[in-house]
This record gives structure tokens, sequence and C-alpha cells, in this order.
């Protein structure tokens, strides 16, 4: 039985330290159940990975944009969290048929989005692992073979960590973004046949709705 934990919104370095609470927790209690979290970001918050170097961040410009940055447990990429609904699954990896393989747990852990989000009516699958764009920052560019696209696009980007025989998986589902931020942030252009929302799959759909399901 998964044990939830109430949708709310913190900054980014709330949102972090609590990821990592619940891991610490789960490794000092030996919970042999998984926990899952939804949660948003205020401000907007650009999370970097674990080993990922910042100097590509104008500091300046994020300061008046009023967006904070944050590091990660996890490593892959940085990520923009604005207008998306974040995710953390914290387990031991004995709770998973394959917890020991990192890919494999990836994917029975992004199944339960899968199965999820058929009954709001959208068809995720995963992603085509590509080779990796070096020459990008954004974590939503690149795709790996546990990313949960639709339609060949990627949505739900998500990341990992390990500690102690226990697992901690969070990720973004975004719902819109603004093209305009992402290329003044990371310098890049997007393509939009890259990456999708919920706000170009379904616009009738709504954060409230997603989070409903998600947590039932």
């Amino acid at each position: 039985m998964t044990k939830f934990i109430d949708y709310e919104v913190n900054c980014g370095q709330k949102n972090m330290q609590i990821d990592n609470d619940l891991l610490d927790m789960a490794i000092k209690e030996k919970i042999d159940y998984p926990i899952m979290r939804l949660y948003g970001w205020n401000p907007p918050c650009v999370s970097v990975g674990r080993n990922q170097s910042e100097d590509f961040l104008d500091k300046e410009l994020l300061k008046r944009k009023n967006i904070d940055t944050v590091r990660r447990l996890t490593g892959g990429r940085a990520l923009l969290h604005d207008d998306e609904i974040t995710y953390s699954y914290v387990c031991p990896v004995s709770y998973l048929k394959n917890g020991e393989h990192v890919i494999s747990s990836y994917k029975e852990i992004s199944q339960i989005f899968i199965d999820k989000f058929k009954q709001l009516g959208i068809e995720l699958n995963f992603g085509t692992s590509k080779p990796v764009k070096t020459g990008f920052d954004y974590c939503m560019m690149i795709s790996t073979g546990a990313d949960l696209c639709y339609k060949g696009k990627k949505l739900i980007g998500s990341a990992q960590c390990r500690k102690q025989g226990y697992i901690l998986q969070h990720g973004s589902i975004l719902f819109d973004y603004d093209k305009q931020l992402l290329k003044e942030i990371f310098k890049q252009d997007f393509n939009s046949e890259e990456i999708t929302s919920i706000r170009e799959i379904n616009p009738d759909l709504t954060k409230d709705k997603i989070r409903e399901i998600l947590s039932l």
C-alpha cells in the first residue's frame, strides 16, 4: 500500500529538503512500502542535477525574473519548475521486481503514471533512447528509454538517486511551459517536436483532476 503525502507548494530549497528527509526517514525506519508525494513550486525554480555545472546559469536574469535555484539530490540536467506537477517516490530497492537495475526500476515506477494517465485519456509510453545531445543543459530536451512521452514527445522527465538500499525518484510533469523563458534561461532553441505539455494534449484537463487521479 502506497502512502500518499498531500499536495503542497513550497520554494525549491524546501521541496528538495522534504524529498531528502523522506528518503532519510524511510532508511531510518526501514519502511517496506512506497511513499508518493505531489508538489508545486513558488517561486519558480531551476533545479540543477547533482553533478551538473551551474556555469550556464545567468544569475542576474534569474533574479530579475524572480526564479530561484536549487541543487537536486538526483543526477541529470537542469529543469525549470514552474507550471508543472512534480512527484517524488521513495521505496526500498527490494520493493520493486527489478529494483537493482536502474533503467528497469525507472520503468517500474513510471508505469504508475502510464496507468494513471490512461484514466485521463492520455496514452503515455516510454521514450526511445537517443544519442545524448551534449550541448543541452535542459533536461526535457534529453531523451532516454525511461522517459514518458506522448506521441513521441517528452511529457514527464524523471531523475533518481539511491541510498542504503532505498530509491528516491522524482520527476516533472509539464502542465505548460514558456518557450521564450526557457530560451532565455538555457540559451537554446526549443524544438516543439521534442517536448509537449498537458495544456497541448488536453486544454480542458486541470491540475486538480490530475492530482486527484494520481493520489487514488
